[in-house]
């Protein structure tokens, strides 16, 4: 690719971020001659033209690259996302059109499995609660806030990839017994760490903590729904720093509704990309299209959030000072190799 001059259009970047891809693009000779821009805007239809004539563009979550915003950039060849999930890019399409997807194939595993932990933490001592009453001026009465100790009780761990793993080493640490799923089994990590495979509703009936660490794809849609949500032991809390879209919000409400759940923590929802559109068309006065599906999902998480039992973070799992070194340094590394070879790693 080095028979014409590249455009390269970076969105969805902060200040520091910007400062920090640009210190790792000088480093970088394939960059040399490209026109490089950043914005800290999501590409979207109304941001598009920022990218007119771009060969590449680097993402990150929020923006939905959909077949409309891949038309609209015909000398597109790359789409690189600074995340590992890529369900808000159309894949297929890109394919298609013999466009290129690179994602993160892992970064912040040990950062994602300690803020997993933080949200279990966080939910097992009634932290925040705590808090809120001596803030809000309540006194310093302990009766509503005794917990639980972690030692000796069992954390399923639905997802044993990099992050599910740096789940269990902590989980070892706090002596508690875990158990896991996954459709392929790492039985020498099993080992290893000392953790038990077994099939996901005995996972589910046996757990007092259930983790989430999967990908979102087709199989693991609604891999916690309705039907075996009441298979989860009673008084169990649950745990979500994957993708949203791995729970239904319809169980977890239901969950929490029946008693099952005795807590919920996600760092991630359901329709969370309409969400915070909804909260941008308060501040932006745009007009959010929404079907009667989505529309369910966004009224249910309303609900979520206002349940005193559900523990909710703005999808700031990934989110350290060395998680965000990674992703610029790995970011950057990619399109690096892509205007190099036209390939990219494989997802």
């Amino acid at each position: 690719m080095n028979d014409k001059k590249h455009k390269i259009a970076f969105f969805e970047t902060a200040d520091d971020e910007r400062e920090q891809l640009r210190a790792s693009i000088d480093k970088a000779a394939e960059f040399a001659g490209a026109t490089v821009s950043f914005t800290a805007e999501k590409l979207n239809a109304k941001t598009v033209e920022l990218a007119k004539d771009a060969d590449i563009v680097c993402v990150f979550i929020n923006s939905n690259i959909n077949k409309d915003i891949i038309d609209k950039l015909p000398s597109l060849k790359l789409i690189a996302t600074r995340s590992t999930g890529f369900d808000h890019i159309d894949c297929a399409y890109a394919a298609a059109k013999g466009i290129k997807v690179a994602n993160m194939p892992a970064y912040g595993s040990r950062t994602v499995a300690e803020y997993t932990f933080a949200l279990i933490l966080g939910m097992s001592r009634k932290v925040l609660a705590a808090s809120h009453q001596i803030k809000n001026g309540q006194g310093f009465d302990i009766s509503n806030f005794r917990g639980f100790d972690l030692r000796g009780k069992t954390i399923g761990i639905v997802g044993t990839g990099r992050i599910g793993l740096n789940v269990a080493q902590i989980a070892k640490g706090f002596d508690m017994s875990i158990l896991a799923y996954d459709v392929t089994k790492n039985d020498e990590q099993a080992v290893k760490i000392g953790f038990s495979y077994c099939p996901l509703e005995e996972l589910l009936g046996k757990s007092d903590i259930i983790t989430l660490h999967v990908p979102y794809n087709d199989k693991t849609k609604h891999l916690i729904n309705k039907d075996n949500v009441r298979k989860v032991k009673p008084g169990a809390l649950l745990v979500n720093t994957a993708r949203g879209e791995v729970c239904d919000t319809e169980a977890i409400l239901t969950g929490i509704q029946e008693k099952i759940l005795k807590g919920v923590a996600l760092d991630v929802l359901e329709g969370e990309r309409s969400l915070k559109e909804e909260s941008q068309f308060f501040v932006e006065q745009n007009t959010i299209a929404l079907d009667a599906t989505q529309i369910k999902t966004l009224l249910e998480d309303h609900m979520l959030i206002n349940m005193p039992e559900v523990f909710i973070t703005p999808h700031i799992a990934f989110f350290t000072e060395e998680a965000q070194r990674e992703i610029v340094t790995t970011a950057v590394a990619n399109i690096a190799a892509f205007l190099r070879t036209r390939e990219v790693e494989p997802r």
